[in-house]
């Protein structure tokens, strides 16, 4: 990794930052536009062209989904159950503060409930690695929140075969629908609707370029979660951490991709060396040693700041998908914290546990975007609903109000509809 030394923190972040390759908006728009009008077919044509799959049916059968729980281990099982009851148990827990309120304002009630949407579509990985813990974190905010149809995507293999744990984690988190497609032509069948897959309010889930830009591209039509690009890791630690623990931590979030962007920021020249010499140590060690390697060395970078502050203001701007914070006093760091999607306190909070069984959510904001917001949650599986219920009294009362500024807006006939009733 690139050991350097942070003199002007603003000027450091603009440049460090790994440029995203462009992605071929014209592909994803022609498969997009081919599956909106042939459905099925394209959707087979597109599956048989980049997973070699040739699928008759796209839904899985009860069958099918029975036949995976054969194809796991008692153990996988109880991986699998104990990550869902977790992540329900922390779910719940922010579902009950969602309380229905009203408020009465001279003869005006308005009413603020929190209803689950209808339908969502949850999109799950297979490319690179098998993701059953993204249907996790994916459908039981879903299910908690009260989503009636919850639908389950994910790319076949050449055999037309989606994974089995990650069919047993989508039967066991409460999906309603599962099917073997992925890619652009399945963002397109949830958006659009085919005739084996109906269209959903919403789409949720990690994806590749490509998935993220169909994401984008169907936003226009269907709510999205978020554009959730490559992994990203920010350490920060002092010369109190073990080097070993953030090698490591490094190569955990390293591993998902070539892209992704995973360093360390810290006021220890002893440090970094530490930490380089370490991760060089492993890498020849290391299962997925290819990817990893790219990563770090093409995107990853340790960070050697003069201050505290330094280390703090950086972190904040780069808003990193994940934030480990492994100092002597990491408490006092963590609360100057305000960007990252996700911040874990002290050496034994590893993100890499995070993603599967700490009770936080893996699906996080990248790009900067955890300045706006945070994990997949059941908030973004609800919706505020606002009813109001008003008199010919309490119109009267704000009559010259609404009056002023109807026209001062040049809308006089909005306050001619309510004039008309106090006529």
């Amino acid at each position: 990794m690139r050991i350097i030394k942070v003199t002007n923190v603003e000027k450091f972040a603009a440049r460090i930052v790994p440029k995203q390759p462009q992605n071929n908006k014209t592909i994803v728009e022609s498969i997009l536009n081919d599956v909106k009008k042939n459905g099925d077919t394209a959707i087979k044509k597109y599956e048989k062209k980049f997973t070699k799959a040739n699928l008759t049916t796209l839904k899985l059968s009860q069958n099918e989904i029975k036949n995976a729980y054969s194809k796991i281990s008692k153990t996988e099982l109880d991986a699998l159950r104990l990550a869902k009851n977790k992540l329900g148990k922390t779910e719940s827990a922010v579902k009950s503060l969602l309380k229905n309120v009203t408020i009465n304002q001279n003869g005006i009630t308005i009413t603020k409930k929190f209803i689950p949407i209808q339908s969502v579509g949850c999109y799950i990985p297979g490319g690179l690695a098998k993701y059953p813990s993204s249907v996790i974190m994916s459908v039981v905010p879903a299910k908690i929140a009260g989503v009636k149809r919850i639908v389950v995507v994910s790319p076949p293999n050449s055999d037309g075969k989606i994974d089995p744990l990650t069919i047993v984690s989508a039967d066991i988190s409460g999906a309603d629908e599962i099917y073997k497609t992925g890619g652009v032509q399945s963002i397109a069948a949830l958006s659009y609707g085919t005739k084996s897959i109906s269209k959903v309010d919403k789409i949720v889930g990690p994806g590749g370029a490509f998935v993220t830009t169909a994401k984008s591209l169907v936003s226009e039509q269907t709510g999205i979660d978020m554009l959730a690009g490559p992994t990203e890791l920010g350490i920060i630690a002092d010369n109190s951490a073990n080097p070993k623990f953030i090698a490591l931590d490094l190569i955990s979030q390293a591993e998902h991709s070539s892209d992704t962007f995973c360093y360390l920021i810290t006021t220890s020249e002893k440090l970094a060396t530490s930490v380089n010499k370490i991760i060089s140590e492993l890498i020849p060690t290391i299962q997925r040693e290819k990817i990893t390697k790219s990563s770090l060395k093409n995107n990853g970078f340790i960070g050697i700041c003069k201050t505290n502050s330094d280390m703090i203001k950086l972190a904040n701007i780069l808003a990193p998908e994940h934030l480990q914070i492994m100092t002597k006093n990491p408490e006092s760091i963590t609360s100057k914290i305000n960007s990252s999607g996700l911040v874990l306190i002290g050496n034994d909070t590893p993100s890499s546990a995070s993603d599967y069984v700490l009770g936080s959510n893996h699906i996080l904001p990248t790009n900067g975007f955890g300045k706006i917001r945070g994990s997949l949650s059941v908030l973004d599986f609800m919706k505020v609903n606002t009813q109001i219920k008003s008199s010919k009294k309490s119109l009267s009362k704000i009559s010259k109000y609404l009056e002023v500024l109807t026209k001062s807006e040049g809308l006089s006939n909005h306050y001619e509809a309510v004039r008309g009733r106090l006529d």
